[in-house]
């Protein structure tokens, strides 16, 4: 029988972290393994999750390294088959979540990962929302950290989260990588997540660079030539029409420049995948499907 890790890190969210390890005690079965990182909390976090979870697998950085290296490093950690991320403001609701991701990853030899469907605050109609009304499972090309589950295996085969990028598209980038090594990743309405997102210290405007830099670095080190400089141009200028839209148009430069600094990181580190693969990631991206024969033709080995 596979076994099944939850990884989560957090930073001075002791309310939030409180609420998540809860929840996780509730479920039954209970998973095999629970790992946070204190991502230089000062809060109190680590006091009470020792007191209150001893046998929680525990790492503490006294100073914040950041979300990406913090999930790469307990990620690093996991003994048991499936990883299932979380943030720490987000916890299964269904109480049996640990044998449905189970049974799910068992049944499917070539799931590499899952994207479960969020009951969350960003979505607010979600909220009132039952399992069926998120519709079928699907073939798509991304998912994400705060509500899914991929096989540990995958983290030492494609490499982990890409580090430069701190915040912000990490997982289509990991995705790309699992699609063209040949595995599946899939929305699985298979049980709801809860996630108390916040919008509360976020800039949507720092959060649009980070994502442009980030897609546009993952461009130079993922698609390869001939048609790297016509998928860059393409992100770019789709980036621009967005922040004209929005009205950000003339703080674009910004992001240009992120990218240029990052440009020689992005060189050691070019790793190009076959035209076929991240083509067909890149149409999973626009229009997920759940045809098996057409995913086969593209990505099957």
């Amino acid at each position: 029988m596979m076994t099944v890790a939850f990884c989560i890190p957090t930073h001075n969210r002791l309310a939030d972290i409180r609420r998540t390890l809860d929840a996780l005690a509730a479920l039954s079965p209970p998973a095999d393994e629970i790992i946070v990182v204190t991502d230089g909390c000062h809060d109190g976090t680590v006091e009470w999750i020792r007191e209150t979870y001893p046998a929680i697998t525990l790492v503490i950085h006294e100073v914040a390294q950041g979300c990406i290296p913090s999930r790469n490093e307990i990620f690093a950690m996991v003994k048991s088959d499936i990883l299932f991320t979380l943030d720490d403001d987000s916890y299964p609701i269904e109480r049996d979540a640990v044998a449905k991701v189970r049974d799910l990853f068992e049944k499917n030899p070539q799931l590499g990962a899952a994207d479960f469907p969020q009951v969350t605050d960003e979505k607010p109609e979600t909220l009132d929302w039952s399992l069926e009304q998120f519709g079928h499972a699907h073939f798509r090309g991304f998912f994400v950290s705060a509500a899914a589950a991929f096989r540990t295996r995958l983290f030492r085969e494609v490499g982990g989260y890409t580090g430069m990028f701190f915040h912000m598209y990490e997982e289509p980038d990991f995705c790309v990588r699992i699609l063209a090594a040949g595995w599946q990743v899939r929305f699985e309405p298979a049980f709801r997540v809860r996630h108390h997102w916040s919008g509360t210290g976020r800039s949507e405007v720092r959060n649009h660079h980070r994502h442009s830099r980030n897609e546009m670095w993952g461009v130079l080190m993922r698609c390869p030539f001939p048609w790297l400089p016509f998928v860059a141009a393409f992100r770019a200028f789709r980036q621009m029409c967005y922040a004209v839209k929005r009205g950000w148009a003339l703080q674009e430069p910004k992001w240009w420049w992120l990218t240029v600094k990052g440009l020689a990181e992005c060189i050691r580190q070019r790793r190009p995948l076959p035209w076929k693969a991240y083509k067909g990631w890149m149409d999973l991206i626009r229009q997920p499907h759940d045809d098996r024969a057409k995913w086969q033709a593209t990505f099957e080995k």
